[in-house]
């Protein structure tokens, strides 16, 4: 257990105080996804271009960054209690982007975030150590500065036409707009006591109520599209689950307990409190509720991820290979998975662990290159290998440690053959123009 705990200490070095943490969850992520790729066919945006991002914050807030990067808070997930409110949230972003709200102030974010952000993808399933949540996080420094750019900063007429575009967006993803009347009512059951006491003549930014009053006014003049009850169903259980992950990861034990009390036998309850368990150090009520989640979907693949994160916290290193393993032949392609598994392979270190930990390693860095993976990777050579100290060097270079990247990359060139790719990547780490 003591070198578990080292192997995260390790990582959170690396990570810059009083910095706020992107995500990287595979179940979160996709989810989110399939829900606003419906939205991205109605803007025109090409399939695959927009990425999403999971802010570590408990803000009600979301923006989309460039016309591809969508950047959604912790806090909204944990708020927004439907998908559909969520998709509404994100058409209303897609609208300032559409209507070129972003434009002058695009490039400036994407600098700035650019040069804060340092993607350590751990996956939120291996987020244990220590219940840190910003353990194999990405970190956003100054992530305050760029929310000011958000859905809370833009003017009257601005919010307005953000509004509508975002209700012509669902319309035309074959969404219920109606859910943007869900958003603004929370919305102003959150604000109504500060707005009360503010005069709408003298603030830029319209007040909640004005915004709900023409979103209504405007629903009343299109024709709602009928909508598909058994995927709607099926969007909300995955939903719940990945607001109960969230809450499980993020959420001190009696928080967890107190929104999913042990009375509650439902998927999402055993789930937050089965990740709270294992984050407390409760291994056997986490791996029984675990167990309860499978034995109910056994062709679940984020069930079997959060098996072998537990089974890694006892050290019982066969039992988690093989609950990562069933994660990916359930889900062949999830970066996050094959870095976790590649992870324990290096710990277990059996004969054939390292060669197949570097061929999942590789995988993992063709789709989604992160720090932890370079430096599984690294771990996967042997000792005086240059290609370990090229892997250190991107992992370095991937934090935005320009000193330690260069330190590693010059080891990796007096080591390798001129003619091997990681030779000719060492050089591109050197030859970087660093900020």
């Amino acid at each position: 257990m003591r070198k578990i705990i080292a192997i995260f200490v390790a990582l959170f070095i690396a990570m810059p105080a009083h910095a706020v943490s992107l995500i990287n969850d595979t179940e979160t992520e996709t989810l989110i996804t399939e829900l606003i790729t419906p939205l991205a066919t109605a803007a025109n945006i090409p399939d695959g271009r927009l990425r999403v991002h999971i802010v570590n914050d408990d803000d009600f807030n979301a923006f989309v960054m460039g016309g591809e990067d969508v950047y959604v808070y912790t806090g909204l997930l944990k708020q927004i209690k439907t998908p559909s409110a969520l998709q509404a949230v994100i058409a209303h972003e897609l609208g300032h982007t559409i209507g070129g709200h972003m434009a002058q102030m695009s490039a400036r974010m994407e600098s700035e975030m650019k040069r804060a952000m340092m993607i350590q993808a751990l996956g939120i399933g291996l987020m244990v150590a220590g219940g840190n949540p910003g353990l194999g996080a990405g970190v956003l420094a100054g992530a305050g500065g760029v929310a000011q750019q958000s859905m809370l900063a833009f003017s009257r007429d601005e919010e307005r036409i953000a509004d509508d575009m975002g209700v012509d967006l669902m319309v035309r993803a074959g969404l219920d707009p109606n859910a943007f009347i869900t958003v603004f009512d929370q919305m102003h059951e959150m604000s109504s006591a500060i707005e009360s006491r503010v005069n709408p003549t003298r603030v830029n930014h319209p007040l909640t109520a004005e915004r709900l009053k023409n979103v209504r006014e405007k629903i009343a003049q299109i024709d709602i599209p009928k909508n598909d009850k058994n995927k709607i169903t099926k969007q909300s259980n995955a939903y719940e689950l990945i607001r109960a992950k969230l809450v499980g990861y993020l959420d001190p034990l009696k928080t967890v307990l107190v929104k999913y009390p042990y009375t509650d036998k439902s998927d999402a309850a055993i789930y937050a409190r089965a990740i709270a368990n294992m984050r407390g150090g409760n291994l056997d009520a986490a791996r029984v509720g675990c167990g309860t989640l499978i034995s109910r979907h056994q062709s679940a693949p984020y069930f079997y991820e959060l098996l072998g994160d537990i089974e890694f916290q006892f050290g019982h290193y066969d039992d988690s290979v093989d609950a990562y393993e069933k994660s990916l032949t359930l889900m062949p392609n999830a970066p996050q998975i094959q870095t976790a598994l590649a992870l324990v392979l290096t710990e277990r270190n059996k004969p054939g662990d390292m060669d197949r930990a570097a061929e999942l390693t590789r995988r993992a860095i063709l789709v989604e290159p992160t720090p932890l993976a370079y430096w599984t990777l690294a771990k996967t050579f042997a000792d005086g290998d240059g290609r370990a100290d090229w892997a250190m060097a991107e992992y370095y270079n991937l934090n935005n440690d320009e000193k330690n990247a260069k330190t590693y990359a010059k080891r990796a060139r007096k080591k390798l053959k001129s003619n091997t790719p990681e030779y000719i990547k060492s050089g591109d780490i050197l030859d970087k123009k660093w900020r």
